[in-house]
């Protein structure tokens, strides 16, 4: 027993002390980078010398990235809702990595998700988060594969980590969820091509997502749509 867990622990020593090496010329594409999270992941990989390809919602995010970067920083429009974006965004991904194969897949968009209890929620509220959380993500990551098995590169999740409690209505848990059983499948098949699928589930950020004004916004949208008799079985007191 004490050679087993000396076996490990030497392992797990000689494993964490591994490091990239040559990092030009690897390609890295990342969703969500606007702000936040995927933001501030793009500018570090940029500085560390990757060929970072990041995708952006807005014309406005792009520029913010593409000032404070490397001129080999390279932004493309990209709405995961939208299979035709996608299609535009991976032609362009294919073009940048010139048939060297995209060494990383870092996914990090979240859709706008209305927070209330379900009764209150209709079945576009789900859409249009699952469209772009869970859906989006598949899409995209299904139409990247050839490129990450090209290069042997590796699949990276980010999810938050209040995926793993449903504390709240609407399809952002169910979305998190199903981004643990995709990627957890997609690893295992995935080994075969020496492709790493991985899943990194952060804290919270102070960001726009939770602000509380936010979240009282879409609540108060959510009560005025009420039918009198889901209000009224509620109360005001409730809300």
């Amino acid at each position: 027993i004490l050679a087993s867990i000396l076996s490990l622990i030497i392992y797990w020593l000689i494993r964490d002390r591994y490091r990239v090496r040559n990092l030009n010329g690897k390609h890295v594409f990342i969703t969500g980078c606007d702000t936040g999270l995927g933001h501030s992941l793009a500018k570090w990989l940029d500085k560390k010398g990757f060929c970072v390809i990041a995708a952006c919602t807005t014309g406005k995010g792009s520029q913010e990235l593409q000032s404070c970067s490397s001129l080999s920083l390279k932004t493309v429009n990209l709405n995961l809702a939208d299979s035709n974006s996608i299609a535009r965004a991976v032609e362009f991904v294919t073009e940048q990595t010139a048939g060297k194969g995209l060494f990383g897949l870092v996914s990090n968009a979240e859709g706008t998700a209305p927070v209330g209890p379900t009764d209150w929620l209709r079945i576009e509220d789900f859409r249009s988060v699952l469209d772009v959380s869970l859906l989006g993500l598949i899409e995209i990551t299904l139409k990247l594969l050839p490129l990450l098995k090209k290069a042997e590169g590796r699949v990276v999740n980010l999810i938050n980590a209040k995926s793993l409690m449903a504390f709240v209505g609407g399809g952002y848990s169910l979305s998190k969820w199903g981004m643990e059983a995709f990627s957890d499948t997609l690893r295992r098949e995935m080994q075969h091509f020496g492709v790493k699928v991985s899943i990194v589930e952060h804290g919270f950020f102070k960001a726009e997502v939770v602000n509380s004004d936010i979240i009282e916004k879409y609540l108060f949208k959510l009560w005025n749509r009420l039918t009198p008799e889901i209000r009224d079985s509620y109360g005001e007191k409730y809300f």
